[in-house]
């Protein structure tokens, strides 16, 4: 399929296609004989699975780092990583640490308002 209906396919923009080639998370597509884009059905589910990953906070770097692997991350169960020795063994674990980093300041946070403001909204005096 051409990439703007690959893009329509995954929810996003030929633009974000583009850039996905570009950062290495999407392989470069097939061309027909004028040049054009051609995605498979796999390279939309692919577009899909990255999206869920940004979501979930990872960030195109993260991605870019174990690309390679996407793949077999996509798997339905995906298999147990291992070191690779290439540094990208950490980044849902670093991911994780910041996300309870966060969680942790933001619940300091709400126990001060709380403790401020009282449980009701009101100003404690």
């Amino acid at each position: 399929m051409r990439i703007g209906d690959a893009a329509a396919a995954a929810g996003t923009t030929a633009r974000a296609l583009r850039f996905y080639e570009e950062r290495g998370l999407l392989p470069p597509p097939a061309r027909s004989a004028t040049g054009q884009r051609q995605y498979s059905a796999r390279d939309v589910a692919r577009v899909g699975f990255i999206r869920e990953l940004l979501s979930l906070g990872l960030t195109v770097e993260d991605l870019s780092r174990c690309a390679d692997r996407l793949d077999l991350l996509m798997e339905s169960p995906p298999p147990r990583c291992g070191a690779s020795g290439d540094g990208s063994e950490g980044v849902a674990a670093r991911r994780l640490a910041v996300l309870d980093a966060e969680i942790a300041r933001l619940t300091r946070l709400r126990e001060q308002l709380a403790a401020r403001v009282g449980p009701v909204g009101r100003p404690v005096r």
